[in-house]
């Protein structure tokens, strides 16, 4: 029983020098701050021989602390130089250099053979006898069925819901257990050009397959990040019944040149420019945001902007030629990661 008593009261002394120790290198890494400040100079940088790292010292709390206060002193110095910088080139007005373009992956990226040149013959032809040729020659008007996978959940059934009201001239069916080789041959008949399918996996839509009727071509994405309206912070009133804006950016392959084409084809071509919304279609690093916003002209130079949802994100996994079809269906394109994702500079869209 003593040995034991003698052994946790060893334990509390040691604990208690420990914190006697923190408390002690706390205060006087607060008084040689104070004393620089006083002085009206820039504390120094924590003196170590050459070649010697935070890292090599032993002391937990010494280590963190020598850590935080390098930290804070790369800080400084990084400010300070932005403010020389900024006031050596409001001195020099118009003969200041241009400013460094910042190196970014986007920027970076690898040349693709693809990039579509918008003066290239061969793909004016293949753009006037693609399948979406008929609705850019507006020989034909959007009529699009938006439907979601069997026995749908709230949350899946309430974005088909919010897709209505941003894509004019849509309706929403349930599927009722009936396949999609069924569905496909009934809206051709009905005259639909698109078909809209909301995939979900445990209660989370997380999939959408887009395929253009009747001929095709069908695309499969990965969908993530979905919000609805009401998850949206300062979100706008919802939207009216005019037909919107798009814009599609950054679509600059010959794929991602079809599959904007295939976006744009599901809103009709005449805006109603008095509702001031506007559908947007983001490629960046072959993700695609989609944002649905409305807009207003506060002045000649300012224009204030008001998200109304829903808003998602998607990410091509495979194009196919023709309607759906998974057992016999020719695929243009299949998303490979193995393969295709070796370089972070390289991307298909």
């Amino acid at each position: 029983m003593e040995k034991a008593g003698d052994k946790s009261g060893g334990s509390r002394k040691k604990s208690l020098k420990r914190k006697a120790a923190t408390e002690e290198l706390q205060e006087a890494a607060v008084a040689e701050d104070g004393a620089t400040e006083s002085e009206g100079q820039t504390p120094k940088a924590a003196a170590f021989p050459p070649g010697f790292s935070i890292s090599e010292i032993k002391n937990k709390q010494r280590r963190h602390l020598m850590f935080t206060r390098w930290k804070q002193q790369q800080r400084k110095e990084k400010l300070a130089a932005k403010k020389k910088l900024k006031k050596e080139r409001e001195a020099l007005g118009d003969q200041a250099p241009p400013k460094p373009i910042p190196k970014t992956i986007d920027n970076q990226r690898v040349y693709d053979e693809t990039t579509v040149d918008p003066n290239d013959e061969e793909v004016a032809f293949d753009e006037a006898t693609d399948e979406f040729a008929s609705y850019f020659n507006r020989q034909t008007s959007p009529k699009i069925l938006i439907t979601t996978s069997d026995r749908p959940h709230g949350r899946t059934v309430r974005l088909c819901e919010q897709l209505s009201t941003v894509i004019p001239n849509s309706h929403v069916y349930y599927r009722r257990g009936l396949a999609l080789k069924k569905i496909i041959p009934q809206c051709i008949s009905r005259d639909f050009t698109d078909l809209i399918v909301i995939n979900e996996d445990r209660k989370t839509p997380n999939g959408l397959i887009l395929s253009h009727l009747p001929s095709g071509p069908t695309a499969h994405f990965k969908m993530s990040s979905v919000r609805l309206r009401k998850e949206i912070k300062r979100r706008g009133k919802d939207p009216t019944e005019h037909i919107p804006e798009i814009i599609l950016n950054n679509f600059t392959t010959r794929l991602g040149h079809s599959i904007g084409r295939m976006f744009a084809s599901l809103f009709p071509h005449n805006p109603q420019f008095i509702g001031r919304q506007v559908a947007t279609f983001h490629n960046q690093r072959d993700y695609i945001f989609f944002r649905f916003h409305r807009y207003i002209f506060k002045s000649e130079k300012k224009v204030g902007i008001q998200e109304l949802g829903p808003r998602f994100t998607l990410k091509l996994r495979s194009l196919q030629k023709g309607t759906f079809d998974s057992k016999y269906g020719e695929y243009e394109w299949v998303h490979k990661p193995r393969e295709m994702d070796t370089s972070r500079r390289k991307f298909h869209l």
